[in-house]
């Protein structure tokens, strides 16, 4: 029987995030993690938001895999 994860939306900062090409990078990087549905990035806010299960220690790691800092 597999277990039931309930889904949330984690949203991190990403203060040096400004561009097109970081928000593609960023997004196919979370988009790796098992069980992430989602990926919404403001550029404007610096904003990640990620549907999915809430492990946000793996979050950051991916966003910095990417080569941003995570806040």
């Amino acid at each position: 029987m597999e277990a039931e994860y309930e889904m949330v939306d984690v949203t991190s900062l990403v203060p040096d995030l400004a561009s097109d090409q970081g928000e593609r990078a960023v997004s196919t990087r979370l988009l790796t993690i098992p069980d992430v549905e989602a990926v919404v990035v403001d550029l404007e806010t610096k904003g990640v938001t990620v549907h999915g299960l809430d492990d946000t220690i793996a979050l950051r790691a991916t966003i910095e895999s990417a080569g941003y800092q995570a806040a």
